[in-house]
C-alpha cells in the first residue's frame, strides 16, 4: 500500500477560533446549509464525521479545542473512488497578528495495493476543499 501526502496553506481574515468552529465543530449543520450542492444529509454514527461526497463515513481521530487542531480519516464508501484505503487529514489552524488565521491542512491518500493515483484526482480533492473553505469563510463575512 503507497501513500501520497500533500500540504496546502489558506490564509483567511476569520479569527481562528471562529473559522475552528465553523470548520469543524458545527460543519454538520453549516455545511448543508451553505453548500447544498455538496452535502444533502448528515448523519454522524460517532465520531466527527465530514463529507462533500455522496457517501463516506468518517472516522474522527482527534480533536484539540485549545490547540485549534483536528485529524479525521475517510474510512469507507465512494469518497475513496474505489483506489483508497483511506484519507486522513489533519488541520491546524493559526492565529495570525491580523486577527486572522491560517488553515493548515495536510492530506494522506492511503492507496490499495497496486494503485497508483493520478496529480488530476488529487487536484480535484484539493480544488474541493478550497471550496468548501471558501464558502465557509464567505459565509462567516457575511454573518
Amino acid at each position: 500500500m503507497g501513500a501520497i501526502t500533500y500540504d496546502m496553506e489558506i490564509r483567511s481574515s476569520i479569527p481562528a477560533a471562529k473559522m475552528l468552529k465553523a470548520l469543524v465543530l458545527d460543519a454538520d449543520t453549516l455545511i448543508p446549509k451553505i453548500m447544498p450542492q455538496a452535502i444533502k444529509n448528515v448523519e454522524i454514527p460517532g465520531g466527527d464525521g465530514r463529507s462533500q461526497f455522496k457517501s463516506a463515513k468518517h472516522r474522527g481521530n482527534a480533536l484539540d479545542t485549545e490547540n485549534l487542531t483536528h485529524s479525521y480519516s475517510i474510512i469507507e464508501d465512494d469518497a475513496l473512488m474505489g483506489v483508497l484505503d483511506s484519507v486522513t487529514y489533519h488541520v491546524k489552524i493559526v492565529p495570525t497578528e491580523d486577527g486572522g488565521c491560517i488553515c493548515k491542512n495536510r492530506s494522506m491518500y492511503h492507496m490499495k495495493d497496486g494503485v497508483e493515483i493520478s496529480g488530476k484526482k488529487i487536484k480535484e480533492g484539493k480544488e474541493k476543499a478550497m471550496a468548501k473553505f471558501k464558502a465557509i469563510e464567505v459565509y462567516l463575512q457575511a454573518n
